[in-house]
């Protein structure tokens, strides 16, 4: 699956194509509109992708404390324009990595983009370096097992629904939070979905994984969205095509496509490891949505007694009928409809 060029993986290329330029730092101002002097770089003669934050030549970095990253090196440079400014780069080792850094480089600049106070610029760069560290340590496993892989697709396959059904392609791409490992999968405003996929022979009973995921008293209207999917091998939809599909789909909003992709990071799912998904097939057998409300069968953080925590229990869905809700109701909802 190939994905659409960024504006930060053409200004490399650029560079990249630039036969004038053999040794030292090869940079581009990334945009006028982000306050703090950031570049995207490139350092010859090795040809290493990399970006730049202009800062004061007097700053001192704990190069003990970021040169720890696997795949990234910290270093700076003189700026030989300005002598009293210094070249703070972030540098990417592996070079099989670009779609990743890109990715990330992009969202630094967007997390940086306002900051005026150069003390506030660095101590951003140095969270945000230790955030990418722990998506850098994702990338080492071998892919989504199959239950991430499923619980994904789920996900995934509800978000392009409601991208079908509201223009607003960031508000619904920033509501998605099963990446972040939030109470509910969906949040926006005053409304929340819970996403459960099930196959094989429990069709009907669904996990829930704490007494708050179904609590409507944390969040008014809370809503229960099931799948119930057959898989099969080399038939149906798969992990990769329905990623292919909500970027195009997105592909008019280039600042929701980043979140997206930057989403998709978060959630386990690296481009590098996409032949992994192309064999397994997802085939919807029915979608059910519940209205998560009065007696609805669940537990709630007000019924757990104290000293009693981690609560995991199951529901059988065939006793929540007196739930079910059309699914455009749920549409309709959670859109202001």
């Amino acid at each position: 699956m190939t994905m659409k060029k960024t504006k930060i993986n053409a200004i490399w290329e650029e560079l990249e194509s630039d036969s004038s330029f053999h040794t030292g730092l090869l940079y581009k101002r990334y945009s006028v509109k982000v306050i703090p002097d950031v570049y995207i770089a490139l350092k010859n003669p090795e040809k290493i992708r990399c970006i730049a934050a202009n800062i004061s030549s007097s700053f001192i970095i704990d190069y003990e404390k970021l040169n720890q990253f696997k795949d990234i090196k910290i270093e700076t440079i003189n700026n030989v324009k300005n002598p009293d400014k210094q070249f703070f780069l972030i540098l990417l080792l592996n070079s099989q990595l670009n779609d990743i850094f890109s990715t990330l480089c992009q969202d630094l600049i967007c997390k940086v983009s306002q900051i005026k106070d150069e003390i506030i610029l660095v101590d951003k760069l140095y969270e945000r370096l230790f955030e990418w560290q722990l998506l850098f340590e994702k990338l080492g496993k071998q892919g989504l097992s199959e239950n991430s892989q499923r619980g994904l697709y789920g996900e995934l396959y509800f978000l392009r629904t409601y991208l079908s059904k509201n223009l607003d392609y960031e508000m619904c791409v920033n509501s998605w939070m099963g990446p972040e490992r939030a109470i509910q999968d969906f949040q926006y405003s005053d409304w929340a979905v819970e996403v459960k996929t099930t196959h094989g022979k429990n069709h009907q009973k669904i996990q829930i994984n704490s007494e708050r995921q179904l609590d409507d008293s944390i969040i008014p209207k809370i809503f229960l969205y099931h799948l119930s999917l057959d898989i099969r091998k080399e038939y149906g939809e798969t992990l990769n095509s329905i990623i292919k599909e909500i970027l195009e789909i997105l592909s008019t909003d280039s600042f929701a496509t980043h979140i997206f992709k930057l989403k998709l990071i978060n959630a386990g799912y690296f481009e590098r490891h996409s032949n992994l998904y192309n064999d397994t097939g997802y085939q919807i057998r029915y979608e059910n949505v519940y209205s998560v409300t009065g007696n609805f069968p669940r537990i709630t953080e007000k019924q757990i007694p104290d000293g009693v925590g981690d609560i995991k229990y199951s529901i059988i869905l065939s006793e929540s009928e007196d739930w079910k809700i059309d699914v455009s109701n749920l549409f309709s909802s959670i859109s202001g409809d």
